[in-house]
């Protein structure tokens, strides 16, 4: 279960950014400071409705007084963004988890090329913050689908770093679209490669930069979103133990571990339900798990030790769980 601590904000603003992002300004409710955070952190934000969504803080990490964020309208909305775009309004208090950080800077100094895709810009762009605060040299790239979809134009247009930004927009002229070849040609030893965006397009992003010879610990992501979690053919069931108390819970084939617990009484935090924040995840302390996130390392997921109950299963016939 989650033990990151609350805190109380008040939505000081609200404004479009662009055609379906909408960004928020969030300020202490009591007026006060807010806890620092670093360049790529995020924040769980609980919604009207009793939603719990991830989002990336996008303001310079130097600011004490405010977290600003940016969602986009998702056509699937599974009710994060649709309660934040509809519900949401200036003055409203809302609680917020204390912000963390699973997509870090590396190698402070060292240089940085950023790739951003759609609203993954959030994260990256405050990336670029930092990196132009501290004098370290990079590169952005930011692909939209088109200039009318491409959240913080004016903002990053004024910015001291302007010159170091390359857009690419899907319907503008092909001169202009992102080319990942060329821009990952040459991988550099201390250079580090930091992308955020849909999973197709980290995905593409990944395998050019491997397919060109960039080095493991020089490759960065954080997925906004996962693929859609689904029952699969041949799920089977099995079962879950709390170790605190010896309960065995099971679990059918066509629920999920988060489901099955709460139907127990058992409340997990979650977050994304997709396998990609990490917000419920558990520690394993015995069985063999089928790992179905996008969030732990292929070495963290062979190690069987922990595991996001809100979409993975188990190869074995039962789970003990450090709960």
């Amino acid at each position: 279960m989650s033990t990151t601590a609350t805190l109380r904000v008040r939505v000081a603003r609200k404004a479009l950014e662009a055609e379906d992002i909408c960004s928020l300004e969030l300020v202490a409710a009591d007026g006060g400071a807010l806890p620092p955070f670093t360049a790529g952190a995020h924040i769980d934000v609980h919604l009207p409705g009793g939603l719990v969504r991830q989002y990336s803080l996008c303001n310079d990490p130097r600011e004490s007084q405010r977290y600003r964020i940016a969602v986009l309208r998702e056509a699937a909305s599974r009710g994060g963004s649709q309660a934040v775009h509809d519900a949401l309004r200036e003055g409203d208090v809302l609680t917020i988890g204390a912000p963390r950080n699973h997509f870090e800077l590396s190698g402070e100094g060292e240089r940085a090329l950023l790739l951003a895709g759609g609203i993954g810009i959030t994260p990256i762009l405050c990336m670029a913050e930092r990196l132009a605060a501290t004098g370290t040299p990079f590169e952005l790239h930011y692909a939209t689908r088109s200039r009318a979809r491409t959240a913080f134009l004016d903002r990053i247009g004024s910015a001291a770093f302007a010159s170091q930004v390359r857009f690419h927009f899907d319907d503008g002229p092909a001169a202009q679209r992102l080319d990942l070849a060329a821009v990952l040609a040459q991988p550099r030893a201390g250079t580090h490669l930091y992308v955020c965006g849909p999973k197709g397009f980290i995905d593409a992003v990944l395998a050019t930069a491997r397919a060109a010879g960039w080095r493991e610990p020089q490759l960065h992501w954080e997925f906004f979103a996962g693929a859609e979690v689904a029952a699969r053919d041949g799920d089977a069931a099995f079962e879950v133990e709390l170790a605190s108390s010896g309960r065995v819970i099971a679990v059918p084939a066509g629920l999920s571990v988060v489901q099955a617990l709460a139907q127990a009484g058992v409340e997990v935090m979650v977050s994304c339900e997709q396998g990609v924040c990490g917000t419920c995840l558990t520690r394993v302390l015995q069985g063999e798990v089928e790992h179905r996130d996008s969030y732990l390392t292929p070495d963290e997921q062979a190690a069987h030790d922990q595991f996001t109950p809100c979409c993975s299963r188990a190869r074995s016939a039962r789970l003990v769980l450090d709960l």
